[in-house]
């Protein structure tokens, strides 16, 4: 139950830390949107993880990274 709640904040955060980003480019949006998807999502499959929030942040960063540059 605590790590439910503890995902629901971190997308909760997550979510208001995007709201800014209106200036950024499209490629630093989607960089920025994958790497706080990645690490709620590895967050939640490693029951909580640090390493695995911080190791889902990396890779949903360059996974949003590449699909701005593969869009084009």
């Amino acid at each position: 139950m605590k790590a439910r709640i503890g995902i629901s904040l971190a997308a909760a955060l997550a979510m208001a830390m995007l709201g800014g980003c209106g200036h950024m480019s499209k490629q630093e949006q989607h960089t920025a949107t994958g790497a706080a998807l990645g690490g709620v999502a590895g967050s939640a499959v490693t029951n909580g993880s640090r390493a695995g929030a911080a190791g889902g942040a990396v890779v949903g960063g360059i996974v949003g990274h590449e699909w701005d540059n593969n869009r084009k």
